[in-house]
């Protein structure tokens, strides 16, 4: 099995080619390369569960039993309906699905949809609309999709589940109290005083117990707390309130599971075409989007959970949509309710240390066997007690995290249109409409345009904020003439776009201005601000592109210790008017300039802390000393985050070798003994010039130093030519022979790190943990070095991706 390396990106890549311009090997070397491996001797598997999986399946198996049935009861279904819909969740989903530790089953989040659609079309019809948005789900897995999915506004999601949450939460206060839910929001609002006073002492009693034990199990202090807070909350409180119910003896309604021959299955459903489609594209869109985000939060979970990694690997979204779309259709037409991803019970699956998907299998068993064996145990349950715990998930929908996140973002406009929208008209409704002031918020700020001007110390000023189109042409062109001839002008640009239209006339006013005498300079041109046609950066008066500063910012990303700080902002200096430049001597000098003006009065408080506190890097990070490798770039960190080693092909000479080199083996020493670090990263490159030289001159080597210190990159020619070890492949896409050997490479380096002795002991005492990557150059594009799955530890390698930042559900 050969090992992969799998992008950190989001979107898979497509067939590349290399860019490596590699000489042509040796015929010793490529000779067997390119012949097809030998098939595999037939072994056999045996079914193995892990111990962690089986508990984690215990412990989700105890969250979703009480949830299934009460989420079941919101929805007017039949309470059955919620406990097939947990086991198919577990069983098809779990089994098919692209995310092995999502947990899938009746989700709160589709509350207010199904039972919109049981109280138009009844029970079997909405079952056969579940069967219908399953295959709609199929047919979108088919078409690969299901990234499109997460192009949703934040905002537009986080709103639907609050609006979701308030449904759920006004609807289940009336069984609360003891009486009885109305069909709308609106209604619901209505009776509340008439039910608030006609209460049912009952009914609201066992809601208290069970609200107080849901929310002060958890927070249990102490020693005793500790192992108690293992039992989940949730069935603690139906617990509570069952056992108190039955032992008092009080009167109120309970649970009443039907016999299963009764049980009603899937009927096709009445009614007008256009509501039917509307119906079917409503559940899909809920139950893909709540599934597909859920997905991605699981990731997400997994990434930052301690310890060693699971062994699976990141979601595959599309394959996700296809096991979600299947579990809908068996779950309709077995009589179950809709299938979802469900966040509550996913988090429980990860932070219980479920390492595969049996994990989610085996809960769905174990709900097959309490719906089976328990309907005794089970019709104990007093209604109000799954009401209270529902109402709580529902209030939860309303995340206070993400009111702060959108308000953040000024994106508070579309979070209240949708949540309004979701309660007032429906979810579909609500949806669109947040979509469309999503859509017209974006639209306001490509537009939106601030252009200033000032004078100060002679200089003449004029500042632009927001994006530079040609909506904005003629209040540029009004500032920029306010300029006097002869002057020194500088023009901000603070956007991320300039379109033709604002070039040319920038150009324009740049050459009429230098021609009466005057300079002019621009700054603030981030990286990422791109022109229409040019690429976002203006032409120096030859025609060449202007060198841009080092510095990092918004452009790129903040290290973790700048995001205490001001962090760094990329200058993106272009000098106007300045001709070509004079030589290096020029080139540097007028780089540290714009880093004293620019970039130096924003990191200098931060420098200076690092300089009274000294350095403290997690992180070793050895790389090739290649230019076009930026590591601060690449790895979004700042200063004081990595303690950097560069030399030419990222090697690490063996301790004690002939021609070795005591430079690298005294940082490793410094880095693990003296600074501590937490990780050593070996990061080799696609195009790499000393792999092509290793290619080329084959195991002879040369005399000159560089062909000394090329002799350390023996062991990864050799290792390549080895057919009897796994090799390393890329993820997605073939790979040629210098790309191999420079993938091979990393991993033969990680082997020779374990043989220093102060990586050695920093292992051995699980102080420190050794982490391979891969850049290719061509595609901007990273890759982390893993181990494979199913094989035993050694040499075998897959990839596993870094963490990306998306949405998650409530």
């Amino acid at each position: 099995m050969s090992s992969a390396c799998v992008p950190t990106h989001p979107e898979s890549l497509g067939p590349a080619q290399s860019e490596a311009r590699a000489a042509a090997p040796s015929p010793q070397l490529t000779k067997g390369f390119d012949r097809p491996p030998s098939p595999p001797t037939p072994s056999r598997r045996r079914f193995r569960i892990e111990g962690a999986d089986l508990s984690a399946s215990v412990s989700v198996f105890l969250i979703a039993l009480p949830l299934s049935l009460g989420i079941a009861l919101a929805t007017g279904a039949p309470l059955q309906a919620g406990l097939v819909a947990a086991a198919v969740g577990g069983l098809v989903a779990g089994r098919l699905g692209g995310c092995p530790l999502q947990v899938s089953g009746p989700a709160a989040g589709l509350t207010v949809v199904t039972a919109d659609l049981i109280h138009r079309y009844g029970w079997r019809a909405t079952c056969g609309i579940t069967v219908l948005a399953g295959l709609a789900q199929l047919g979108l897995g088919c078409l690969r999709v299901a990234r499109t999915a997460l192009a949703v506004s934040p905002a537009v999601v986080h709103g639907m589940l609050a609006g979701i949450g308030v449904t759920i939460a006004v609807a289940q206060l009336h069984i609360v109290l003891g009486g009885n839910p109305q069909s709308s929001v609106l209604a619901n609002v209505r009776a509340l005083p008439a039910q608030l006073a006609h209460l049912h002492p009952a009914a609201v009693t066992m809601s208290a117990l069970t609200l107080a034990l849901l929310f002060g199990w958890p927070r249990i202090p102490g020693r005793v707390g500790r192992p108690l807070r293992t039992v989940p909350a949730a069935l603690v409180a139906v617990a509570g309130a069952t056992a108190t119910a039955s032992l008092t003896g009080l009167v109120l309604p309970r649970v009443d599971l039907p016999s299963w021959s009764s049980h009603a299955l899937a009927g096709l459903p009445e009614g007008p075409v256009l509501g039917i489609v509307a119906a079917v594209l409503t559940t899909t869109l809920v139950c893909s989007v709540q599934s597909l985000l859920g997905a991605v939060a699981v990731d997400k979970l997994v990434a930052g959970r301690p310890g060693p990694q699971s062994r699976v690997g990141r979601s595959d979204l599309d394959r996700e949509l296809l096991g979600q779309g299947a579990a809908n259709i068996v779950s309709g037409a077995l009589g179950g309710l809709p299938v979802a991803g469900v966040a509550v019970r996913s988090s429980a699956n990860v932070q219980s240390g479920a390492v595969s998907r049996n994990s989610t299998m085996l809960h769905g068993v174990f709900v097959v066997v309490a719906a089976l064996l328990m309907v005794p145990v089970l019709d104990l349950i007093p209604l109000a007690s799954l009401a209270a715990l529902v109402m709580a998930v529902g209030i939860q929908m309303v995340s206070l995290h993400h009111i702060r996140t959108v308000t953040r973002h000024r994106e508070v406009a579309v979070y209240v249109v949708t949540t309004l929208g979701v309660v007032i008209l429906g979810v579909l409704e609500g949806v669109l409409l947040g979509i469309a002031v999503a859509v017209a918020v974006a639209l306001h700020r490509l537009t939106r345009t601030r252009i200033t001007h000032e004078e100060k110390g002679g200089v003449h000023r004029v500042h632009v904020r927001g994006q530079l189109t040609f909506l904005a042409v003629p209040r540029l062109s009004r500032a920029l003439h306010l300029v006097p001839q002869g002057t020194h002008a500088v023009v901000e640009l603070d956007g991320s776009f300039m379109d033709h239209a604002a070039y040319e006339s920038l150009r324009d006013w740049r050459r009429a201005h230098t021609a009466q005498g005057g300079s002019a300079e621009l700054t603030g041109c981030r990286e990422g601000v791109r022109s229409a046609e040019y690429g976002g950066r203006p032409e120096d008066e030859d025609g060449r592109e202007p060198r841009a500063s080092h510095g990092q910012g918004p452009g790129l990303a903040q290290g973790p210790s700048l995001a205490q700080g001001s962090g760094l902002v990329r200058s993106g200096l272009a000098r106007w008017g300045g001709g070509r430049a004079g030589g290096a001597d020029h080139e540097l000098a007028r780089g540290i300039s714009v880093f004293q003006r620019d970039t130096a009065p924003l990191v200098r408080e931060e420098l200076a802390r690092l300089a009274r506190e000294g350095q403290q890097p997690s992180q070793l990070f050895l790389t090739c000393a290649d230019s076009r490798l930026v590591t601060s770039m690449i790895t979004s960190s700042g200063p004081g985050d990595l303690f950097v080693v560069r030399n030419v092909g990222n090697l690490v000479p063996l301790p004690g070798e002939e021609n070795g080199d005591d430079s690298v083996s005294a940082a490793i020493e410094y880095a693990v003994d003296v600074l501590k670090v937490r990780s050593i990263t070996v990061c080799g490159h696609s195009g790499c010039g000393a792999m092509q030289a290793l290619l080329s001159a084959g195991s002879g080597g040369g005399t000159s130093p560089l062909g000394r210190w090329l002799r350390h990159g023996l062991p990864s020619l050799a290792r390549l030519a080895d057919h009897g070890r796994p090799g390393v492949r890329l993820a997605g896409r073939a790979a040629d022979t210098t790309e191999r050997l420079c993938m091979t490479n990393v991993v033969q380096q990680l082997e020779h790190l374990r043989a220093h002795d102060s990586v050695a002991r920093a292992l051995a005492a699980g102080e420190l943990e050794l982490q391979g990557m891969y850049f290719h150059v061509g595609e901007a594009q990273a890759y982390l070095l893993r181990r494979a799955e199913g094989e035993e530890a050694g040499e075998v390698f897959e990839g596993v991706p870094g963490a990306e930042e998306l949405r998650s559900p409530a």
